[in-house]
């Protein structure tokens, strides 16, 4: 049966455009006029070092959408979970699933519209960019996994995991995928907090200045993850174990260093948030993705100054109240410090 992708943006349009390429029947739900009628038009351009293609896909608006499907891969942004969900629930076979190829704790919203037991766990940190209508930029890999919400492993798990090893080799299957979307949070609070300037992810994380910043940061997610009985998992150089009480000078660097190294590898030099804030000019996912870490360290009694100064931050920049400036990361660190 055909795949449905919800959402055929960055994540969805690089995902979608592989498993067109291995063979695959793809259908891509998107939004925006434009890029669907460019889809349908000359099919969907990927550029970037991975590979470059033109495939060929039937395009919809959510409101043409048509039958119900087993597997629908959901990658729209965070903000814009519950809306998509509810639109594309009557799609959603009995027995099918929905994949939230998304940034965040988006399982915890889909779960309610369609069930927990229609919801799969997915986490993915490969780049990519959406550039145009019709083009999109898969920049560079990193993880794709998958797990189901209770850990088990279950033979539609297994089926997703052999179609995604379609789209990147190295896909893993996961009895554990709260653990890498709590890592993906503490690297994710880290990305915010470089969208702060104009400086690259990698120049970020390179910066001697900026790396205290980043670790505390780190840490405070981080300890919200482990007093909610979290065990987070390492990926492309982040390694959760520098972000934990006590960690040695040594391992934080090597981690900072290692996610240096990533981001360089990659075609995509800015977070997906800076070019939502200087070249979209729009919302960002701030609330969504970084609202629950507040949430949970409130109700658990741990506190998180850090994380809701930089939601407040963000939030100033995309009302235009504030400038990327360095002395953002500054300001951020006062933060802590004043608590």
């Amino acid at each position: 049966m055909a795949i449905l992708i919800w959402g055929a943006g960055a994540m969805g349009g690089s995902i979608g455009a592989g498993l067109v390429r291995a063979g695959h029947d793809v259908i891509f739900v998107d939004n925006v006029p434009e890029h669907v009628a460019a889809i349908n038009r000359q099919g969907l351009k990927i550029v970037g070092p991975i590979f470059q293609d033109i495939v060929s896909a039937k395009a919809c608006l959510p409101e043409q959408v048509e039958g119900r499907f087993d597997c629908i891969l959901l990658s729209v942004k965070a903000q814009h979970t519950e809306a998509a969900t509810r639109a594309l629930e009557p799609h959603l076979a009995e027995h099918g699933c929905v994949v939230s190829v998304q940034n965040g704790l988006n399982e915890l919203v889909i779960k309610e519209i369609v069930g927990a037991e229609r919801t799969i766990g997915c986490f993915v940190n490969f780049g990519a960019d959406y550039l145009e209508p019709g083009v999109v930029q898969y920049s560079g890999r990193g993880a794709v996994v998958v797990g189901e919400l209770d850990g088990k492993s279950s033979v539609r798990l297994t089926a997703l995991h052999r179609l995604l090893l379609d789209f990147d080799e190295s896909a893993v299957l996961t009895n554990n995928v709260w653990g890498y979307l709590w890592g993906k949070l503490i690297y994710g609070a880290q990305l915010f907090a470089t969208a702060l300037t104009n400086d690259s992810i990698a120049d970020c994380y390179a910066n001697p200045t900026f790396r205290p910043v980043l670790t505390a940061l780190g840490q405070e997610v981080g300890a919200v993850a482990r007093a909610n009985d979290i065990e987070t998992q390492a990926f492309n150089g982040f390694d959760p174990h520098a972000f934990a009480p006590g960690a040695s000078q040594d391992l934080i660097n090597k981690s900072l260093d290692d996610m240096v190294a990533f981001n360089r590898r990659s075609a995509k030099s800015h977070s997906g948030i800076w070019r939502d804030l200087a070249i979209r000019k729009r919302r960002t996912e701030v609330k969504p993705q970084l609202g629950p870490i507040v949430d949970t360290g409130r109700k658990i009694g741990v506190s998180t100054p850090m994380t809701a100064r930089l939601i407040d931050m963000i939030i100033e920049m995309e009302d235009g109240k504030r400038s990327f400036s360095p002395e953002n990361m500054a300001e951020l660190a006062s933060a802590a410090k004043a608590a």
